[in-house]
């Protein structure tokens, strides 16, 4: 079996992946705060770890592998959101869950067409807050901290003391100073520490979500729900915890300081909470910063709208190393298109093996088991392609299971290939019948005859000929045509 190696930011190091136990290995990644639809930020780090989550099952099996990723559905924007469109006929916190049932809804579609497996586990923050059916909540872990002297009421608020903790800000390696101005902390007069953070906050009854603790009526700070819902689903102490660059600080790092405190004993934490932390880098669009300011701010759902397939953003994301910038450009696109589109064309002249991925190359395992090495892993399935080109079977099976295991379906673009190939070989006098159609819609639509005009479109659809309208530089309307896929 080949050996898997990882960067662990916390050591700055590749290292060997050992794991806690062969047969259980536990990886946590931080989801999306479902406050909005999805943007093609939030998309790299869920492909890339979909992308480790396949390969660790095809490393160690697929019944040993549990992958939680969660959902955060607490948030100062959500609740004002909420707040806005609630109808004060149920609570509050109702009307938070009716909201981000559906960009949560949304953001399922939008990750599954982009070939990405669902974790074990997708837990949502406002399950984990007060709740005596999970094996472990925040109330209860914020409880812990207090009793082990790591953090203390003051004014309906519980903070974490910093300073309680020994080796704080190992995983930043960030001087104080600096940590202090990157935490953006609140001053606060009952603050024992200027880097104390916030585990438990009181809510205005009347315009904010809460739960009753012990502490009043509140609602819970944003890094203890990752080490609520991480230990109640994985244990106190699991193997891989991912996510993006810009969570190592605050978050990740209060995270560890809030786990390894909680489930340590007093005076002796718990000398980690993940043996491994893994980070991807940020994403930028055409040489720029995304922001809606700038108005190349993208979403998911808008990019899969403009017509790329899942399969083109998926390997999109992929092309660049994960622990690297990505710049999202239209250039970067189209060459994904080109490559899937040729992979496609070759491919379609072989059937696909029925057990496809699990039977993956050792040399494309071994690349992408070094640190997830993309490009060194897509240049093997290149070597795979010519040898397929040239009529070989088996490098056509092989160029099959990696898209398998890289969570790449080339159907969509088989189909392509073979109505483009549909397209070429269109006889001339049907082109005729198709253009006089086309022209007699036209005139219906701008005579306003509507029935006509539909009744014309779905008489080409039931041939085979999908329409698209639109308006030349003139502004005046065009239909184009192209054979349905």
């Amino acid at each position: 079996m080949a050996k898997l190696h990882l960067h662990n930011t916390l050591t700055r190091k590749k290292e060997p992946f050992e794991p806690i136990d062969a047969k259980n290995i536990r990886m946590y990644v931080c989801g999306p705060t479902v406050y909005d639809f999805a943007h093609i930020g939030n998309a790299r780090p869920v492909i890339v770890f979909d992308v480790l989550f396949r390969l660790l099952r095809h490393l160690y099996g697929a019944d040993h592998v549990t992958y939680a990723r969660n959902i955060t559905d607490v948030d100062d924007k959500i609740n004002k959101r909420a707040f806005e469109r609630w109808d004060h006929k149920s609570s509050l916190t109702k009307a938070i869950r009716d909201l981000t049932d559906g960009t949560l809804e949304q953001f399922h579609k939008d990750v599954d067409a982009l070939g990405c497996l669902r974790p074990t586990h997708e837990p949502r923050a406002t399950d984990f807050v007060s709740n005596g059916e999970q094996p472990l909540d925040m109330v209860r872990v914020i409880e812990k901290l207090i009793a082990n002297g790591n953090a203390y009421a003051a004014e309906g608020h519980v903070l974490f003391n910093v300073p309680s903790m020994e080796g704080y800000g190992a995983l930043a390696r960030r001087p104080k100073d600096d940590m202090i101005a990157g935490a953006r902390v609140e001053v606060a007069p009952y603050k024992r520490d200027p880097m104390d953070f916030v585990l438990w906050k009181p809510s205005d009854p009347a315009t904010e979500p809460g739960w009753d603790s012990p502490w009043g009526y509140g609602r819970p700070g944003w890094h203890i729900e990752c080490s609520a819902m991480s230990g109640a689903l994985l244990g106190e102490v699991f193997d891989i915890h991912a996510g993006g660059l810009d969570l190592i600080f605050p978050h990740h790092e209060n995270e560890i300081a809030q786990s390894c405190c909680a489930f340590g004993k007093p005076g002796q934490p718990n000398p980690l909470m993940a043996r491994y932390w893994l980070h991807n880098g940020f994403l930028q669009v055409e040489g720029q910063k995304m922001s809606k300011s700038l108005g190349n701010f993208r979403t998911i759902r808008e990019v899969l709208n403009d017509g790329w397939s899942g399969e083109v953003v998926r390997l999109t994301m992929l092309k660049t190393h994960y622990r690297q910038p990505i710049d999202w450009t239209l250039k970067s696109l189209e060459e994904s298109q080109n490559v899937l589109d040729n992979w496609a064309t070759i491919l379609r002249n072989f059937a696909e093996p029925e057990v496809a991925g699990e039977k993956a190359p050792a040399e494309f395992i071994d690349a992408l088991a070094d640190d997830l090495n993309i490009s060194s892993a897509l240049a093997v399935m290149h070597g795979f392609a010519r040898g397929a080109r040239g009529g070989d079977r088996a490098d056509a099976a092989k160029l099959f299971d990696c898209l398998s295991l890289l969570g790449i379906d080339i159907s969509t673009h088989q189909a392509k290939a073979d109505a483009l190939d549909f397209q070429e070989a269109i006889d001339p006098a049907f082109e005729q019948y198709i253009t006089a159609a086309i022209e007699a819609r036209l005139a219906a639509r701008a005579a306003k005859n509507w029935a006509e005009s539909d009744r014309i479109r779905d008489e080409l659809a039931s041939k085979g000929i999908q329409l698209k309208d639109g308006k030349d530089a003139n502004g005046n309307a065009i239909t184009t045509w192209e054979v349905k896929r």
